[in-house]
């Protein structure tokens, strides 16, 4: 049986590193059709080339950096990489069959993978921000920001990361398969949390948030969000300038830390009729109830992993399809495993998922065109598209199986035709 998951693990990793690869490949070919007419004045020729320039560069980038990891994590499984970590951590932190010491070793297990995982990939993250995103004119990330960035990453993964795993591994020692419960009540409390305090207590870790300064542009939000009946307090401008000139807005948080965040390059770029226009939609995903609707389709998700793992969590044929003897306790060597052999059913979740956010974009787009402007929005997606270099023709299978937000063309399309 053993023997039999590993071939699996392998056809998953396989199966997924090609199917990347063909749609790269459609993507790539379809990239450079003709701009259907509603587009052909976003770019002007010299623009255009410079965007086909970047998505290609980024393709090729991205080719490397998958091929990379499918290798490393292959060779890994091949030559009982993981089991050796594993074994490296028993022998060298002492070998014990008390509960305590198998949930240490899943947190060193892990976090040695992760660490590794990390520095390894260090080069090629250095190489897209300093070499691609500077290249076409994006980049602002000095060596110093990376640096902390870095840092401050590797201590969030440890604090938060590390006590997440740890209550996971502490529940499976204790409750045994009927784990997933408590485990679910545990996760759903902690994405709920993070949801609700993300701009609160993780962004002011990596950015700057400060108050939007009085003048017609908070006028004219608060005037708007008065007039659809958005309770707002205040709205925030973050320092998104510090590491790229590619500008965004966002919603976060729920109920009373329920904010609103515009970058600073946002405001750089757009009018104050645009800027409304997009905080019109993104109120509508408020008003129609997406992110709530969101938080509770990750939940379920969530709560069927946990159940199928549960159902799993005590099968020899787990560990031993790494070469690592089945015992008692080692359940983080089970979690990895089925991590890998789960990733399919979450793909195709991530597929739904995707198709929900993209009904929910074009839903927050009529809410905007309805109660503010449509035109407005329309040129504001227009100027976000150009400044951010986006691709204006991908192709319709990467847009299924990758794409949270419709295609420009599609919005725009379907807020002319709602108009």
């Amino acid at each position: 049986m053993a023997s039999t998951i590993f071939g699996l693990i392998i056809g998953v990793l396989v199966f997924d590193y090609i199917l990347e690869r063909v749609l790269d490949i459609l993507n790539a070919q379809h990239r450079s059709q003709k701009l259907p007419a509603e587009l052909q004045d976003i770019y002007n020729s010299e623009e255009y080339e410079k965007q086909q320039q970047y998505e290609q560069t980024k393709t090729n980038f991205g080719l490397i950096t998958a091929t990379f990891s499918f290798i490393l994590i292959l060779g890994m499984l091949v030559f009982n990489g993981f089991a050796f970590v594993d074994t490296f951590i028993y022998n060298t932190f002492g070998g014990t069959e008390h509960a305590i010491h198998h949930i240490w070793a899943g947190l060193l297990f892990f976090g040695i993978l992760a660490f590794a995982s990390d520095i390894l990939g260090i080069p090629f993250e250095a190489y897209s921000t300093f070499v691609i995103e500077e290249k076409f004119g994006f980049n602002k990330t000095t060596t110093k920001t990376f640096i902390i960035d870095k840092i401050k990453s590797w201590l969030l993964m440890i604090l938060l990361g590390g006590s997440i795993l740890a209550a996971l591994l502490w529940l499976i020692t204790y409750f045994g398969e009927h784990f997933w419960i408590y485990a679910w009540i545990f996760i759903s409390v902690i994405m709920i949390g993070i949801t609700m305090f993300y701009s609160t207590l993780i962004v002011p870790l990596f950015n700057k948030q400060t108050p939007l300064e009085e003048g017609e542009l908070k006028q004219a939000i608060f005037e708007f969000s008065n007039k659809v009946g958005f309770k707002l307090d205040n709205i925030f401008v973050i320092d998104g300038s510090k590491r790229s000139t590619k500008a965004n807005a966002y919603f976060s948080g729920l109920g009373t830390k329920k904010r609103i965040v515009l970058y600073d390059t946002l405001i750089q770029e757009m009018s104050t009729e645009e800027i409304v226009a997009v905080l019109a939609h993104e109120i509508g995903h408020y008003k129609k109830k997406h992110t709530r609707t969101m938080i509770a389709a990750s939940l379920l998700q969530m709560g069927l992993l946990l159940f199928i793992f549960g159902l799993l969590v005590n099968s020899s044929w787990l560990t031993e399809a790494l070469g690592i003897p089945f015992e008692q306790g080692k359940y983080h060597i089970a979690l990895f495993v089925f991590s890998i052999l789960y990733s399919p059913l979450s793909f195709i979740i991530s597929i739904a998922m995707n198709l929900a956010s993209r009904k929910h974009e074009f839903e927050a787009d009529a809410y905007a065109a309805t109660h503010y402007n449509g035109t407005f929005l329309e040129q504001a997606l227009r100027k976000l598209s150009k400044r951010n270099l986006s691709n204006l023709t991908p192709h319709p299978l990467y847009v299924f199986f990758y794409y949270s937000h419709p295609p420009l063309l599609e919005r725009i399309r379907a807020m002319r035709t709602n108009s």
